[in-house]
C-alpha cells in the first residue's frame, strides 16, 4: 500500500473516531479536547499510535531476534509510543528502519511506575477473535548482567467473548469505540479515567489493563523491565474489510506522564480465570483419530511414514516470569502445542499431514489452526483454521459419524487447489522454509465459549501429524 492511500485511510478512521459522529456509536471528543484534559488533570501528553506488526520484515531487516512464533492465521497489532519525557537510554524495539514514519516510536517501552498510556480507537470489523494484552518484554537479569526476552502476558486479555458480555457492547461488538487504559499505578488509573469522562466519552467502553506490580521492574534506565501490548485480530468475515483495518490506524495512543512524580499505588496480582469445564466429550474421540490415522496411511501409502509426537509448546507467562523464560508473547486465550522437528523436502510427494480433532466443531474453542514454523527464526508459514479444513475427514471414514468432529489437512510444497493444502515456498527468507531446515507444526486453539479463555490441555485430544516420503 502506497503511503498516500495509508495516509488517506488513517485520515478517515481518526476524524469518523474523533471529530464527528458519522458513524454508528462513534464518540464526537476531539483530539484536542482529549489532551486537554489530560493536561488538566496534571499529565505531560505524548501520543503514539496503534499499528500493524510486520514481524516477517522486521526479523528480515535485523531487528527483532525471532518472528516470536508467529500465528500465520491472525496478525498482530501494536503500541507503538515515544520514549518517557527524560528518558536517556533506549527501549529495545522500533521497526523505524522499516517504516520510517515510526522514528522516534518503540514497541516495547521502559515506563515510570506513575505512567498511564491510554489508547482510544475502535474494533476490528466482524471477524472470529479479537483482543488487547500486555506483556513483560525484556528483563535485565542482574545474576548474568544480561538482558533477555520474556515476553510473557501479565493477566487475561480482554477479548471479543467477554466484551459481547458488557452492556456497551450489547448491540454488536465489532468496528465500535474502545478505550484501553494501561498502567500499573491505580492512581493513575483513576486520573486519566476522570479525565476521559471530562472529555465526553461513555465510562462503558473504558477498560483497564493492569500491570502487576510484584510481577516487573519498572523505571526509565536500562536496568528495568520494558512492557509490550498487542491487539491480536484473527479470520475476518470480509478481507476487504479486515485489511482495511489492518492496514489503517485504528486509533491513537496517548502516553501519560504525571508533571508530578509520585509513589505508585501499584496494582496486585490479578486473579486468572480457570481453563477447562471439566468437560472431556473430545476424548471419547481418540479410537476415531485412530481409525483417521490408518485411513491416511491407507490412502498415501507406508512407504516411510514419520509420526510426529506433539506436547505443551508454551505455558502461561506467570511459569515464565518466575523461570526467566521466553514464551514468545503467549495469551491465555489459546493453548499452544507443537510437534517434535522434521525437514519438508521437495521430494516429489514428500508432505506433512496434519489431522486430529476440529476444536471448534466439538465446542471446546471458539476457532482453531496450525501453521509451519522454521526452527530458526520461528516464523509462522502457511497457516490452515476450521474455517478451511471443517469436514473434511468424511472422506477419510465415510461410514464413520463421528468424521464431523475430525479434521485432515496437508502441508505441501506443490499446490494441488485445495483450501486444506498449505503450500510452503523455499528461497523467499522468513516468508518460506528451506527443504533442509528443521520445522515443525503449531497448533492453536482459541477461547472456549464457556470460559472466555482457552481450554484445558487435558481436556482435548492433541492435534496430530506425519510426514510422508514417498
Amino acid at each position: 500500500m502506497s503511503n498516500f492511500l495509508k495516509n488517506v485511510i488513517i485520515f478517515f478512521v481518526l476524524t469518523t473516531l474523533l471529530l464527528v459522529p458519522a458513524l454508528a456509536d462513534t464518540i464526537p471528543v476531539t483530539k484536542n479536547a482529549t489532551i486537554q484534559a489530560f493536561e488538566n488533570a496534571g499529565f505531560q501528553v505524548n501520543d503514539g499510535k496503534m499499528e500493524t506488526v510486520d514481524v516477517l520484515g522486521m526479523y528480515n531487516a535485523g531487528i527483532s531476534p525471532s518472528c516470536y512464533g508467529n500465528n500465520p492465521t491472525a496478525p498482530y497489532m501494536t503500541f507503538k509510543v515515544p520514549k518517557a519525557p527524560g528518558q536517556t537510554g533506549n527501549n529495545s524495539l522500533s521497526d523505524a528502519a522499516i517504516e520510517p514514519d515510526n522514528a522516534g516510536l518503540w514497541l516495547d517501552f521502559h515506563m515510570r511506575p506513575d505512567e498511564a498510556f491510554v489508547y482510544v480507537g475502535v474494533t476490528p470489523p466482524e471477524c472470529e477473535y479479537f483482543s488487547y494484552a500486555d506483556f513483560l518484554s525484556v528483563r535485565y537479569f542482574p545474576d548474568t548482567d544480561e538482558h533477555r526476552r520474556v515476553y510473557a502476558s501479565l493477566e487475561d486479555t480482554i477479548n471479543l467473548d467477554r466484551l459481547k458480555a458488557e452492556p456497551a457492547y450489547q448491540s454488536g461488538v465489532f468496528s465500535k469505540p474502545i478505550i484501553v487504559i494501561l498502567t500499573a499505578d491505580k492512581h493513575a488509573d483513576q486520573k486519566a479515567r476522570d479525565a476521559l469522562l471530562s472529555a465526553g466519552y461513555p465510562e462503558n467502553i473504558i477498560h483497564t489493563l493492569t500491570v502487576p506490580g510484584p510481577l516487573v521492574h519498572l523505571g526509565l534506565d536500562s536496568k528495568t523491565d520494558t512492557i509490550n501490548s498487542l491487539h491480536r485480530v484473527a479470520l475476518f468475515h470480509n478481507e476487504t474489510e479486515g485489511d482495511a483495518y489492518m492496514n489503517s490506524t485504528p486509533g491513537i495512543v496517548y502516553r501519560l506522564t504525571p508533571e508530578n512524580e509520585s509513589e505508585p499505588d501499584y496494582y496486585d496480582v490479578p486473579n486468572l480465570i480457570p481453563r477447562g469445564t471439566g468437560e472431556t466429550r473430545e476424548l471419547n474421540l481418540m479410537k476415531d483419530v485412530e481409525e483417521l490415522r490408518a485411513a491416511i496411511i491407507a490412502r498415501h501409502g507406508t512407504d516411510h511414514v514419520e509420526d510426529l509426537t506433539t506436547k505443551v509448546w508454551l505455558f502461561d507467562g506467570y511459569d515464565a516470569i518466575q523461570r526467566g523464560i521466553d514464551v514468545l508473547g503467549e495469551s491465555r486465550d489459546t493453548v499452544y502445542l507443537n510437534t517434535t522437528e522434521t525437514t519438508l523436502g521437495d521430494k516429489p510427494g514428500e508432505e506433512i499431514i496434519v489431522y486430529g480433532v476440529n476444536h471448534a466443531a466439538t465446542g471446546k474453542a471458539t476457532y482453531a489452526n496450525f501453521g509451519l514454523y522454521g526452527d530458526w527464526a520461528l516464523n509462522g508459514i502457511g497457516g490452515i483454521s476450521n474455517k478451511d479444513y471443517t469436514g473434511s475427514a468424511e472422506e477419510y471414514l465415510p461410514n464413520n459419524p463421528n468424521a464431523k468432529y475430525l479434521y485432515v489437512a496437508k502441508i505441501s510444497r506443490n499446490d494441488d487447489g485445495k483450501n486444506t493444502t498449505s503450500v510452503i515456498q523455499s528461497g523467499v527468507g522468513v516468508s518460506g522454509i528451506e527443504p533442509d531446515e528443521p520445522c515443525f507444526v503449531g497448533y492453536r486453539a482459541y477461547v472456549e465459549p464457556e470460559t472466555g479463555v482457552s481450554p484445558a490441555w487435558s481436556e482435548l485430544v492433541y492435534d496430530r501429524a506425519m510426514k510422508i516420503t514417498p
